[in-house]
């Protein structure tokens, strides 16, 4: 029996056709959609599937079993529009991509010290043009509270596991996107106390 890479994120089945109802209209025709922490795959070949054939997806995760589950599901899709995963550590300077008309990043700012934000929005401001999107998505405490009881709980056993993880304030994201002459976020609430947020490259907030 030949071993199968692929990862199944249960997540990625609950939450891709939302996520994909607010991004579709944001993405452009052509171009180079960058996912950070891309995980298991999924979401990539997802969104690939749905979009345009000149909208290239380069998936990438500082994972090497990730990357094999990227690789393996592009290649059971036979989509020509999902590059080979890349390896990219959001918290360093140095990206193996210098361009990208969109960038995504789904459900990695909890999960990852906030160094790994800081570096992702920086990323993100050296790649896109004027206009390119910055599409984040997950939980998020609004105005320093949790949006529900089940993200509070959810929040204290990320802490639990990791004291550098955890939900983060949108409002410090927010803050931080401006600091790299991102627009202010459109937010969309979304569905199990998530949120959609897009920020537009240069203009800045405030």
């Amino acid at each position: 029996m030949i071993d199968d890479p692929r990862l199944f994120a249960p997540a990625t089945a609950r939450n891709r056709d939302p996520i994909w109802t607010v991004l579709a209209p944001e993405l452009p025709t052509r171009g180079l959609v960058l996912e950070i922490a891309a995980g298991s795959g999924e979401h990539s070949i997802h969104f690939a599937r749905l979009s345009m054939p000149t909208v290239h997806f380069q998936p990438t995760d500082p994972d090497a079993a990730a990357r094999a589950s990227i690789d393996a599901w592009a290649a059971r899709s036979g989509l020509a529009n999902v590059k080979p995963a890349l390896a990219l550590d959001a918290a360093a300077d140095d990206w193996p991509v210098t361009h990208a008309n969109a960038v995504l990043c789904i459900n990695m700012i909890h999960i990852s010290p906030w160094a790994a934000t800081a570096g992702l929005v920086r990323g993100a401001a050296r790649l896109l043009p004027p206009g390119g999107l910055l599409f984040l998505y997950g939980p998020y405490r609004c105005n320093g509270q949790h949006t529900a009881p089940s993200n509070a709980a959810f929040d204290a056993d990320l802490r639990r596991r990791n004291p550098l993880w955890g939900v983060r304030d949108m409002e410090a994201v927010a803050a931080l996107a401006a600091e790299a002459r991102f627009a202010a976020p459109a937010v969309v609430p979304m569905p199990a106390n998530n949120f959609s947020l897009l920020f537009r490259r240069g203009v800045a907030a405030g």
